[in-house]
């Protein structure tokens, strides 16, 4: 029986947060947690991996930061997504969908 694979595919993880944030702003851990819940927990980000996303994103400029207050009582950055942000999930979606069809297609010959 093949080993299953857990890890996302490369270029996958910054759609996925863009995603995530695609309704409200969240911090990290509540990002993480909801492309585990919107994934059925076959997702898990750590992080690791999220949170130098979060920074290469706030860079690009697809997502902002400030600073509130969690849950727990605890402060915590806020990330939201921006204009620009929405444009690049929109791009990545698209590019996605092309991709998978395409892959799709060739699993599906004979």
């Amino acid at each position: 029986m093949a080993k299953e694979k857990p890890d996302l595919v490369y270029g996958t993880l910054d759609m996925l947060i863009l995603k995530s944030l695609q309704h409200d702003p969240m911090h990290g851990l509540g990002i993480a947690d909801r492309i585990q819940q919107m994934s059925d927990s076959v997702l898990r980000v750590e992080q690791g991996s999220l949170y130098p996303a979060l920074y290469r994103l706030e860079a690009e400029g697809w997502v902002a930061a400030d600073w509130g207050v969690s849950d727990n009582n605890r402060r915590a950055r806020y990330y939201r997504l921006t204009s620009a942000g929405r444009r690049q999930l929109a791009a990545e979606t698209d590019h996605w969908v092309r991709i998978t069809s395409a892959i799709n297609l060739v699993l599906a010959q004979g």
